[in-house]
């Protein structure tokens, strides 16, 4: 037993490392081609170390203005995302209904349609209402595409606020949209954060919808404008694109760090309801 025991932690132990091993590789290839004047598809350390290849890339149309366009598409639909998602998870955290359940259901079921399957009739659409080519259109569908999951995460995380501590709030005379905002909201801020990271990264590395949605490009993002690297014949500057990937990468990182502690911690409820 013992040794089936050890051989048994041997094998997942090593399974973990040729994980590990699988998602390390690609950021140390991105990490060390970014400094390396004569990168290439190898792994390898550099000869020599260089900032010419960020030099190349920070410049206002190859990095500035589209990682400008990322961060107002992406924040903004985020934004929305989470005002939404709060205001459609509280009645269904708070009160009972029959329609609870076919409500979440049927946005659960929203979730898993295939992107590709729904963006023919949204551009028609677009078209339609003049939205298209727009910053605003390209919000406004984010947010929607992220809204079902943020709302079954929300109403999870809004299930464990105490209700008693509304009713506190309400007999002092705060109606339900104060007690969201000021009870509900900030004591399910581990939630808030999950919730928040989730939607800005999957809208960060989507590159189908703007591509589809945005038609000039000084309004495409940089998950679009990255492309420009893969050149003609197969000719691309793999030192550029890495060291555009290192700044691609830098808002989502700085992002998960601000909000770490949040998901680190637990509700603040402890001493709110006495037993």
């Amino acid at each position: 037993m013992p040794r089936k025991r050890a051989s048994r932690r041997l094998a997942a132990d090593v399974s973990l490392l040729a994980a590990a091993a699988a998602f390390a590789l690609p950021l140390a290839w991105v990490l060390l081609s970014s400094v390396d004047p004569h990168a290439g598809l190898r792994v390898r350390v550099p000869d020599g170390l260089t900032l010419a290849n960020f030099d190349a890339v920070l410049t206002p149309d190859i990095t500035y203005t589209p990682l400008l366009n990322s961060l107002l598409l992406c924040g903004g639909a985020t934004a929305l995302t989470i005002v939404c998602a709060a205001l459609a998870a509280y009645p269904l955290s708070r009160f009972r209904s029959r329609l609870n359940r076919p409500f979440l259901l049927s946005i659960l079921f929203a979730t898993s349609l295939p992107i590709t399957a729904i963006m023919v009739p949204v551009y028609a659409l677009f078209v339609r209402v003049n939205l298209i080519d727009t910053l605003q259109g390209t919000i406004l569908f984010f947010a929607a595409s992220q809204l079902p999951f943020a709302i079954w995460l929300m109403k999870n995380f809004m299930d464990g606020v105490p209700r008693e501590l509304e009713e506190a709030a309400w007999t002092d005379g705060a109606s339900s949209l104060q007690s969201l905002v000021r009870i509900v909201l900030p004591l399910m801020g581990p939630g808030v954060a999950v919730v928040t990271v989730f939607s800005f990264v999957m809208m960060w590395g989507n590159f189908f919808v703007p591509f589809m949605l945005l038609l000039t490009p000084d309004r495409m993002p940089a998950s679009v404008s990255i492309n420009d690297f893969f050149g003609n014949r197969g000719m691309v500057a793999y030192g550029q694109l890495a060291a555009f990937s290192v700044i691609y990468s830098t808002p989502v990182i700085l992002l998960y760090v601000l909000v770490a502690r949040r998901l680190g911690g637990g509700f603040a409820l402890g001493g709110a309801v006495k037993g």
